[in-house]
Protein backbone atom coordinates (compact mmCIF):
# COMPACT_ATOMS: atom_id res chain seq x y z
CA UNK A 1 0.00 0.00 0.00
CA UNK A 2 1.11 3.34 -0.56
CA UNK A 3 0.48 6.15 2.03
CA UNK A 4 0.60 9.70 1.85
CA UNK A 5 1.19 11.78 4.92
CA UNK A 6 0.02 15.19 4.96
CA UNK A 7 2.29 18.17 7.36
CA UNK A 8 5.83 19.99 7.60
CA UNK A 9 6.30 19.79 11.15
CA UNK A 10 7.75 17.98 13.96
CA UNK A 11 4.37 16.33 14.73
CA UNK A 12 4.29 14.95 11.01
CA UNK A 13 7.81 14.20 11.36
CA UNK A 14 7.23 11.66 14.53
CA UNK A 15 4.13 10.16 12.22
CA UNK A 16 6.83 9.74 8.82
CA UNK A 17 9.10 7.84 11.04
CA UNK A 18 6.51 5.54 12.62
CA UNK A 19 4.38 5.01 9.65
CA UNK A 20 7.60 4.17 7.90
CA UNK A 21 7.87 1.12 10.22
CA UNK A 22 4.10 0.02 9.21
CA UNK A 23 3.33 -3.80 7.42
CA UNK A 24 1.30 -1.59 5.41
CA UNK A 25 4.13 -0.64 3.20
CA UNK A 26 5.85 -4.34 3.52
CA UNK A 27 6.20 -5.33 -0.43
CA UNK A 28 7.21 -2.19 -2.05
CA UNK A 29 4.64 0.09 -1.04
CA UNK A 30 6.10 3.75 -0.52
CA UNK A 31 5.45 6.54 1.98
CA UNK A 32 4.84 9.93 0.77
CA UNK A 33 4.84 13.46 2.61
CA UNK A 34 3.44 16.87 1.30
CA UNK A 35 5.65 19.21 1.77
CA UNK A 36 7.44 17.47 4.32
CA UNK A 37 10.97 18.08 5.54
CA UNK A 38 14.68 17.70 5.69
CA UNK A 39 13.75 15.32 8.53
CA UNK A 40 10.58 13.82 7.10
CA UNK A 41 12.64 13.00 4.02
CA UNK A 42 14.99 9.80 5.81
CA UNK A 43 11.65 7.92 6.21
CA UNK A 44 9.41 9.71 3.07
CA UNK A 45 9.31 10.59 -0.36
CA UNK A 46 8.66 14.62 -0.49
CA UNK A 47 6.54 16.02 -2.95
CA UNK A 48 5.05 19.32 -3.61
CA UNK A 49 1.28 18.98 -3.30
CA UNK A 50 -0.90 22.24 -2.75
CA UNK A 51 -3.74 20.50 -0.37
CA UNK A 52 -5.50 23.48 -0.33
CA UNK A 53 -6.29 22.47 -3.94
CA UNK A 54 -8.75 19.19 -3.28
CA UNK A 55 -8.82 18.01 -7.39
CA UNK A 56 -4.98 18.30 -7.01
CA UNK A 57 -4.77 16.04 -3.96
CA UNK A 58 -7.31 13.65 -5.36
CA UNK A 59 -5.58 13.30 -8.57
CA UNK A 60 -2.42 12.64 -6.96
CA UNK A 61 -4.32 10.11 -4.50
CA UNK A 62 -5.64 8.59 -7.84
CA UNK A 63 -2.76 8.58 -9.65
CA UNK A 64 -0.04 6.87 -7.19
CA UNK A 65 -2.57 4.44 -5.87
CA UNK A 66 -2.52 5.65 -2.80
CA UNK A 67 -4.17 3.57 -0.11
CA UNK A 68 -4.79 5.92 2.88
CA UNK A 69 -3.96 9.42 3.78
CA UNK A 70 -2.99 10.87 7.24
CA UNK A 71 -3.70 14.45 7.38
CA UNK A 72 -1.39 15.67 10.58
CA UNK A 73 -2.56 19.51 10.75
CA UNK A 74 -5.61 21.02 11.82
CA UNK A 75 -5.99 23.59 8.59
CA UNK A 76 -6.81 21.24 5.93
CA UNK A 77 -9.55 19.19 8.04
CA UNK A 78 -11.56 22.27 8.95
CA UNK A 79 -10.90 22.93 5.11
CA UNK A 80 -13.04 19.87 4.95
CA UNK A 81 -10.42 17.85 2.53
CA UNK A 82 -10.92 14.47 4.14
CA UNK A 83 -14.83 15.50 3.07
CA UNK A 84 -13.72 16.11 -0.63
CA UNK A 85 -11.49 12.47 -0.12
CA UNK A 86 -13.64 10.06 1.15
CA UNK A 87 -16.20 11.69 -1.56
CA UNK A 88 -13.55 10.27 -4.05
CA UNK A 89 -13.16 7.22 -2.01
CA UNK A 90 -10.15 7.44 -0.79
CA UNK A 91 -9.72 6.26 3.02
CA UNK A 92 -8.32 9.42 5.37
CA UNK A 93 -7.38 9.75 9.01
CA UNK A 94 -9.39 13.08 9.91
CA UNK A 95 -12.50 13.61 10.58
CA UNK A 96 -14.98 16.34 8.08
CA UNK A 97 -15.29 20.01 8.13
CA UNK A 98 -18.31 20.06 10.15
CA UNK A 99 -16.94 17.34 13.28
CA UNK A 100 -13.33 19.48 12.93
CA UNK A 101 -15.01 22.79 14.09
CA UNK A 102 -14.26 21.14 17.64
CA UNK A 103 -10.85 22.75 16.74
CA UNK A 104 -12.10 25.28 14.29
CA UNK A 105 -14.34 27.03 16.06
CA UNK A 106 -14.01 27.34 20.30
CA UNK A 107 -17.46 28.25 20.67
CA UNK A 108 -18.93 25.49 18.49
CA UNK A 109 -17.14 23.04 21.28
CA UNK A 110 -18.63 25.27 24.31
CA UNK A 111 -22.35 24.87 22.53
CA UNK A 112 -21.88 21.31 21.96
CA UNK A 113 -20.64 20.55 25.53
CA UNK A 114 -23.72 22.87 26.71
CA UNK A 115 -26.23 20.49 24.78
CA UNK A 116 -24.84 17.58 25.54
CA UNK A 117 -23.88 18.12 29.44
CA UNK A 118 -20.17 17.47 28.95
CA UNK A 119 -18.30 19.47 32.21
CA UNK A 120 -16.55 22.28 31.24
CA UNK A 121 -16.13 26.01 32.27
CA UNK A 122 -18.59 28.72 32.24
CA UNK A 123 -18.39 30.70 29.23
CA UNK A 124 -19.69 33.49 26.32
CA UNK A 125 -19.55 34.01 23.12
CA UNK A 126 -18.44 37.64 22.03
CA UNK A 127 -18.54 39.28 18.46
CA UNK A 128 -17.21 42.76 19.30
CA UNK A 129 -14.31 44.73 21.39
CA UNK A 130 -17.72 46.02 23.39
CA UNK A 131 -19.39 43.04 23.89
CA UNK A 132 -16.18 40.98 25.09
CA UNK A 133 -14.67 43.71 27.44
CA UNK A 134 -18.36 43.55 29.12
CA UNK A 135 -18.09 40.07 29.22
CA UNK A 136 -14.44 40.30 31.11
CA UNK A 137 -15.91 42.65 33.84
CA UNK A 138 -19.18 40.13 34.26
CA UNK A 139 -16.66 37.22 34.48
CA UNK A 140 -14.01 39.12 37.06
CA UNK A 141 -10.46 37.77 37.07
CA UNK A 142 -8.55 35.70 36.68
CA UNK A 143 -10.47 34.50 33.28
CA UNK A 144 -9.54 33.09 29.89
CA UNK A 145 -9.45 34.61 26.71
CA UNK A 146 -9.78 32.57 23.40
CA UNK A 147 -9.71 34.11 19.56
CA UNK A 148 -12.58 31.31 18.62
CA UNK A 149 -10.96 29.99 15.30
CA UNK A 150 -7.40 28.62 14.37
CA UNK A 151 -4.60 31.03 15.77
CA UNK A 152 -1.65 28.64 15.94
CA UNK A 153 -1.47 28.08 19.17
CA UNK A 154 -1.41 31.62 19.75
CA UNK A 155 -4.77 32.95 20.53
CA UNK A 156 -5.20 32.31 23.77
CA UNK A 157 -4.29 34.32 27.15
CA UNK A 158 -5.02 33.18 30.73
CA UNK A 159 -5.37 36.48 31.97
CA UNK A 160 -4.63 36.75 35.95
CA UNK A 161 -6.01 40.61 36.08
CA UNK A 162 -8.39 42.95 34.09
CA UNK A 163 -6.08 44.71 32.74
CA UNK A 164 -4.70 41.70 30.60
CA UNK A 165 -7.88 39.97 30.05
CA UNK A 166 -8.68 43.50 28.26
CA UNK A 167 -5.67 43.79 26.46
CA UNK A 168 -6.43 40.31 24.63
CA UNK A 169 -9.96 41.35 23.70
CA UNK A 170 -8.68 44.60 22.16
CA UNK A 171 -5.80 42.60 20.76
CA UNK A 172 -8.33 40.21 19.31
CA UNK A 173 -10.64 42.55 17.63
CA UNK A 174 -7.85 44.89 16.04
CA UNK A 175 -7.15 42.01 14.11
CA UNK A 176 -4.23 40.25 15.25
CA UNK A 177 -5.18 36.97 14.50
CA UNK A 178 -7.13 37.66 11.48
CA UNK A 179 -10.33 35.88 10.23
CA UNK A 180 -9.77 33.66 13.68
CA UNK A 181 -10.45 36.74 15.42
CA UNK A 182 -13.67 37.63 14.02
CA UNK A 183 -15.39 35.96 17.31
CA UNK A 184 -13.84 35.43 20.73
CA UNK A 185 -14.83 33.45 23.74
CA UNK A 186 -14.90 34.75 27.55
CA UNK A 187 -14.11 31.27 29.77
CA UNK A 188 -14.36 30.86 33.32
CA UNK A 189 -10.26 30.29 34.58
CA UNK A 190 -10.18 26.59 35.86
CA UNK A 191 -7.85 25.81 38.84
CA UNK A 192 -6.07 23.09 38.68
CA UNK A 193 -3.51 20.82 36.25
CA UNK A 194 -3.72 20.48 32.91
CA UNK A 195 -2.85 17.23 31.23
CA UNK A 196 -3.70 16.01 27.82
CA UNK A 197 -5.55 13.23 26.68
CA UNK A 198 -6.24 11.10 23.25
CA UNK A 199 -8.98 8.54 21.54
CA UNK A 200 -8.78 6.91 18.50
CA UNK A 201 -12.41 6.82 16.96
CA UNK A 202 -14.11 5.78 13.70
CA UNK A 203 -17.34 7.58 14.71
CA UNK A 204 -18.45 4.28 16.42
CA UNK A 205 -16.39 2.73 18.52
CA UNK A 206 -13.82 4.86 20.93
CA UNK A 207 -10.53 3.51 22.31
CA UNK A 208 -8.16 5.20 24.48
CA UNK A 209 -4.99 6.12 22.52
CA UNK A 210 -2.35 7.98 25.51
CA UNK A 211 -2.05 10.67 27.79
CA UNK A 212 0.81 13.34 27.97
CA UNK A 213 1.55 16.47 29.83
CA UNK A 214 2.51 19.68 27.58
CA UNK A 215 3.91 23.09 28.87
CA UNK A 216 2.78 26.10 26.79
CA UNK A 217 4.32 29.04 27.98
CA UNK A 218 7.81 30.05 26.99
CA UNK A 219 9.76 30.57 29.62
CA UNK A 220 11.47 27.68 32.99
CA UNK A 221 8.56 27.87 35.49
CA UNK A 222 6.06 28.23 33.22
CA UNK A 223 6.48 31.77 32.47
CA UNK A 224 5.82 34.23 29.38
CA UNK A 225 3.88 34.21 27.07
CA UNK A 226 1.42 30.76 25.64
CA UNK A 227 3.45 28.73 22.33
CA UNK A 228 2.40 26.20 20.53
CA UNK A 229 4.20 24.09 23.39
CA UNK A 230 7.60 24.17 24.20
CA UNK A 231 7.67 20.28 25.67
CA UNK A 232 6.06 17.47 26.40
CA UNK A 233 6.05 13.93 28.58
CA UNK A 234 3.99 10.82 28.20
CA UNK A 235 2.53 9.28 29.88
CA UNK A 236 0.58 11.82 32.62
CA UNK A 237 0.19 9.96 35.38
CA UNK A 238 -1.56 12.32 37.04
CA UNK A 239 -4.11 11.35 34.62
CA UNK A 240 -4.99 8.26 36.17
CA UNK A 241 -6.50 4.94 35.22
CA UNK A 242 -9.67 6.31 36.87
CA UNK A 243 -9.68 9.88 35.83
CA UNK A 244 -8.79 8.49 32.03
CA UNK A 245 -12.07 6.46 32.44
CA UNK A 246 -14.23 9.41 33.65
CA UNK A 247 -12.48 11.39 30.55
CA UNK A 248 -14.06 8.24 28.25
CA UNK A 249 -17.47 8.37 30.09
CA UNK A 250 -18.00 12.06 30.65
CA UNK A 251 -16.60 13.91 27.56
CA UNK A 252 -15.38 11.87 24.93
CA UNK A 253 -18.42 9.33 25.00
CA UNK A 254 -21.05 12.54 24.82
CA UNK A 255 -18.81 13.92 21.92
CA UNK A 256 -18.57 11.69 19.89
CA UNK A 257 -22.49 10.31 20.09
CA UNK A 258 -23.63 14.20 19.88
CA UNK A 259 -21.97 14.56 16.98
CA UNK A 260 -23.15 11.45 15.00
CA UNK A 261 -26.62 11.51 16.14
CA UNK A 262 -26.35 15.42 15.18
CA UNK A 263 -25.07 14.31 11.27
CA UNK A 264 -21.47 15.13 11.61
CA UNK A 265 -19.57 11.72 12.61
CA UNK A 266 -16.00 11.89 13.76
CA UNK A 267 -13.57 9.93 12.72
CA UNK A 268 -9.92 10.02 13.42
CA UNK A 269 -8.02 11.15 16.95
CA UNK A 270 -9.76 13.02 19.88
CA UNK A 271 -7.24 15.16 21.45
CA UNK A 272 -8.92 16.38 24.89
CA UNK A 273 -7.15 18.91 26.60
CA UNK A 274 -8.64 18.58 30.19
CA UNK A 275 -8.13 20.46 33.77
CA UNK A 276 -8.40 17.93 36.43
CA UNK A 277 -10.69 20.46 38.85
CA UNK A 278 -11.57 19.50 42.85
CA UNK A 279 -14.74 18.94 40.75
CA UNK A 280 -13.20 16.39 38.79
CA UNK A 281 -11.52 16.58 34.95
CA UNK A 282 -13.54 19.77 32.64
CA UNK A 283 -12.62 20.17 29.18
CA UNK A 284 -10.93 23.13 27.90
CA UNK A 285 -10.34 22.26 24.53
CA UNK A 286 -10.69 19.82 22.06
CA UNK A 287 -8.33 19.45 18.89
CA UNK A 288 -9.06 17.34 16.08
CA UNK A 289 -5.25 15.81 15.37
CA UNK A 290 -2.45 14.42 17.16
CA UNK A 291 -1.03 16.72 19.71
CA UNK A 292 2.49 18.87 19.01
CA UNK A 293 4.68 17.79 20.54
CA UNK A 294 2.21 15.15 22.39
CA UNK A 295 2.34 13.31 19.01
CA UNK A 296 6.27 12.99 19.39
CA UNK A 297 6.34 11.44 22.53
CA UNK A 298 3.12 9.09 22.61
CA UNK A 299 5.13 7.77 19.44
CA UNK A 300 8.11 7.16 20.90
CA UNK A 301 6.20 4.93 23.31
CA UNK A 302 3.64 2.99 20.89
CA UNK A 303 4.41 -0.44 20.38
CA UNK A 304 1.19 -1.15 17.96
CA UNK A 305 1.55 -0.30 14.32
CA UNK A 306 0.53 2.99 13.73
CA UNK A 307 -0.49 2.37 9.89
CA UNK A 308 -2.95 -0.49 10.77
CA UNK A 309 -4.61 1.81 13.95
CA UNK A 310 -4.74 4.34 11.49
CA UNK A 311 -6.33 2.76 8.53
CA UNK A 312 -8.89 0.61 10.99
CA UNK A 313 -10.45 4.36 11.76
CA UNK A 314 -10.54 5.26 8.44
CA UNK A 315 -12.21 1.76 7.30
CA UNK A 316 -14.58 1.84 9.91
CA UNK A 317 -13.32 -1.03 11.82
CA UNK A 318 -11.79 -0.03 14.85
CA UNK A 319 -13.15 -2.35 16.76
CA UNK A 320 -11.72 -5.31 14.77
CA UNK A 321 -8.34 -4.87 16.10
CA UNK A 322 -6.54 -4.94 18.98
CA UNK A 323 -6.21 -1.75 20.85
CA UNK A 324 -2.87 0.27 21.17
CA UNK A 325 -0.24 -0.50 22.94
CA UNK A 326 2.44 1.23 24.40
CA UNK A 327 6.06 0.55 26.60
CA UNK A 328 5.81 1.38 30.24
CA UNK A 329 8.53 3.56 29.42
CA UNK A 330 8.55 7.70 29.77
CA UNK A 331 9.30 9.61 26.56
CA UNK A 332 10.31 13.33 26.73
CA UNK A 333 10.42 15.69 24.41
CA UNK A 334 12.28 19.42 24.58
CA UNK A 335 11.66 22.06 21.47
CA UNK A 336 14.36 23.87 20.59
CA UNK A 337 12.91 27.39 19.30
CA UNK A 338 14.48 30.12 17.51
CA UNK A 339 15.68 33.43 19.24
CA UNK A 340 12.46 35.24 19.39
CA UNK A 341 10.07 32.88 19.60
CA UNK A 342 6.99 33.15 20.09
CA UNK A 343 7.31 36.43 18.49
CA UNK A 344 8.84 36.84 15.28
CA UNK A 345 11.71 34.14 15.64
CA UNK A 346 15.63 34.00 13.97
CA UNK A 347 15.74 31.86 10.97
CA UNK A 348 18.71 30.75 8.85
CA UNK A 349 20.99 29.62 11.41
CA UNK A 350 22.83 26.61 10.97
CA UNK A 351 22.12 23.52 13.14
CA UNK A 352 24.93 20.84 13.57
CA UNK A 353 25.46 17.84 15.92
CA UNK A 354 22.03 16.05 15.22
CA UNK A 355 23.95 12.78 14.99
CA UNK A 356 25.77 13.08 18.29
CA UNK A 357 22.51 14.28 20.16
CA UNK A 358 21.23 10.78 18.77
CA UNK A 359 23.70 9.06 19.25
CA UNK A 360 22.46 7.76 22.96
CA UNK A 361 18.77 6.43 21.52
CA UNK A 362 16.97 10.20 21.33
CA UNK A 363 15.51 10.95 18.52
CA UNK A 364 15.59 14.39 16.78
CA UNK A 365 12.36 15.12 15.16
CA UNK A 366 12.45 18.08 12.56
CA UNK A 367 9.82 20.90 13.00
CA UNK A 368 10.80 24.01 11.18
CA UNK A 369 13.85 23.47 9.23
CA UNK A 370 15.18 23.65 5.62
CA UNK A 371 18.01 22.67 3.60
CA UNK A 372 20.84 24.47 3.19
CA UNK A 373 24.44 24.25 1.16
CA UNK A 374 26.26 21.23 0.96
CA UNK A 375 23.63 18.98 3.09
CA UNK A 376 23.90 21.94 6.17
CA UNK A 377 20.35 22.27 8.04
CA UNK A 378 18.72 25.55 8.99
CA UNK A 379 16.02 27.02 11.18
CA UNK A 380 13.15 27.64 9.49
CA UNK A 381 10.21 28.57 11.78
CA UNK A 382 9.61 29.12 15.39
CA UNK A 383 9.51 25.63 16.67
CA UNK A 384 12.37 23.64 15.10
CA UNK A 385 13.39 20.40 16.61
CA UNK A 386 11.74 18.44 18.92
CA UNK A 387 14.53 16.24 20.67
CA UNK A 388 12.96 13.71 22.18
CA UNK A 389 14.25 10.81 24.44
CA UNK A 390 12.87 7.92 26.90
CA UNK A 391 13.58 6.40 30.28
CA UNK A 392 12.03 4.71 33.35
CA UNK A 393 10.97 7.80 34.72
CA UNK A 394 10.34 11.40 33.84
CA UNK A 395 13.51 12.16 35.54
CA UNK A 396 16.05 9.57 33.43
CA UNK A 397 13.87 10.91 30.35
CA UNK A 398 14.02 14.25 31.14
CA UNK A 399 18.20 13.41 32.11
CA UNK A 400 18.66 12.37 28.35
CA UNK A 401 16.64 14.56 26.20
CA UNK A 402 18.35 17.44 28.03
CA UNK A 403 21.97 15.35 27.15
CA UNK A 404 20.79 15.16 23.78
CA UNK A 405 20.15 19.07 23.36
CA UNK A 406 23.56 19.75 24.54
CA UNK A 407 24.92 17.70 22.33
CA UNK A 408 23.57 19.99 19.75
CA UNK A 409 25.47 22.86 18.05
CA UNK A 410 22.68 25.91 17.06
CA UNK A 411 23.46 28.72 18.80
CA UNK A 412 20.24 30.44 17.43
CA UNK A 413 17.76 28.49 19.24
CA UNK A 414 17.25 28.09 22.75
CA UNK A 415 14.56 26.25 25.13
CA UNK A 416 12.97 25.59 28.24
CA UNK A 417 15.27 23.62 30.85
CA UNK A 418 12.21 22.31 33.42
CA UNK A 419 10.73 20.10 30.85
CA UNK A 420 8.33 17.60 33.24
CA UNK A 421 9.09 19.70 35.95
CA UNK A 422 6.29 18.74 38.01
CA UNK A 423 6.61 15.22 38.02
CA UNK A 424 10.05 15.15 38.61
CA UNK A 425 9.08 17.04 41.72
CA UNK A 426 7.08 14.29 42.32
CA UNK A 427 9.32 11.42 41.86
CA UNK A 428 11.60 13.29 44.43
CA UNK A 429 8.78 13.56 46.77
Amino acid sequence: MNILLLGSGGREHALAWKLAQSSLLAGGGTLYAAPGNPGIAAHATCIGLDVTDHAATIAFCDSHRIGLVVVGPEAPLVDGLADSLRGAGVPVFGPGQAAAQLEGSKGFTKDLCARAGIPTGGYERVSSEEAGLAAVHRFGAPVVIKADGLAAGKGVTVAMDLATAEAAIREIFAGRFGEAGAEAVVEEFLDGEEASFFALTDGATIVPFASAQDHKRVGDGDTGPNTGGMGAYSPARVLTPALQAECMTRIIAPTVKTLADEGMPYSGVLFLGVMLTAEGPKLIEYNCRFGDPECQVMLMRLESDLGELLLACAENRLAAIEPPRFSDATALTVVMAGAGYPGEPKKGGRIDGIAAAEAGGAKVFHAGTKPGADGAILANGGRVLNVTAQGHSVSEAQAAAYAAVDALDAPDLFCRRDIGWREVARERG
